[in-house]
């Protein structure tokens, strides 16, 4: 029978892969068959995610999206290690939660960077690694999933800088995948509505909970390793002429024509 979420022989670089959405991608992909390049900030809980794996098929370093040295040098290492980066999954993000007319400048930048300008460097650095083997005869030289949310569809209170990344990231999918689609190199994004992680703890607290699940049709929010098997979908061959889309996965809290 075939498989057609098989990874078998597929390097996938997971960032923000320590906790959450990047984790769960992670131990996903990795029982699909992937080897995997993780990259997180903390150092200490990126190895505590990779206890149990077989260590041939997982390269992982702690750094930040942010600095483009640390990426441009892990994308090489793990292309001489695993014959290329086949698939990134764009996941690394933070949150500095404030209103609009109390949020500073710092607030605004610290977002800004991990949430857009990360998304960007880890897409350029991942995707020329891509292009050169799409140029050298690669017929199926990689895939990129890059994270996004509801936020940058239709804004959140108190989050303006994160709103304004997501939203961003929307359209760094769309032109990456117009202009690399002639490369055989796909660019999608998952919108995700309410996912249960750390950063959506105040979202799901008894003061918020009702609000938010009253506009979910399905009812309730949806858990971490529920919500990566849009990105193994998108990453894998299953997804194969679907490029410069992105998947809502919420529920149903954001329904468009």
């Amino acid at each position: 029978m075939i498989n057609l979420m098989d990874m078998t022989g597929r390097n996938v670089m997971v960032t923000g892969a320590a906790q959450g959405i990047g984790l769960n991608a992670a131990k996903l992909l990795y029982q699909l068959g992937a080897s995997l390049t993780l990259v997180d900030a903390n150092q200490e809980k990126l190895a505590a995610a990779t206890e149990g794996l077989d260590a041939q098929r997982v390269l992982a370093l702690a750094g930040s999206v942010t600095d483009r040295a640390f990426l441009g040098a892990l994308v090489e290492q793990a292309a001489k290690r695993f014959g290329g980066v086949h698939g990134l999954v764009n996941n690394a993000g933070i949150t500095r939660t404030a209103m609009i007319d109390k949020m500073s400048v710092e607030q605004w930048q610290q977002v800004i960077d991990v949430n857009l300008t990360g998304v960007f460097n880890c897409l350029q650095i991942a995707g020329i690694e891509m292009k050169r083997r799409a140029e050298a005869g690669d017929k199926n030289p990689g895939v990129i999933v890059n994270v996004s949310s509801d936020a940058g569809r239709k804004g959140t209170i108190g989050q303006i800088n994160y709103g304004a990344a997501k939203s961003g990231v929307l359209g760094i999918t769309m032109s990456a995948a117009r202009e690399w689609g002639r490369y055989g190199i796909r660019v999608n994004s998952v919108a995700y509505g309410v996912v249960a992680t750390e950063m959506t703890e105040v979202v799901r607290s008894e003061k918020f909970r009702d609000k938010y699940l009253a506009n979910i049709p399905l009812g309730r929010f949806v858990e971490p390793d529920e919500a990566v098997k849009s990105i193994a979908f998108l990453v894998s061959e299953a997804s194969s002429f679907i490029t410069g889309q992105h998947l809502s996965v919420n529920g149903g809290s954001h329904i468009t024509a």
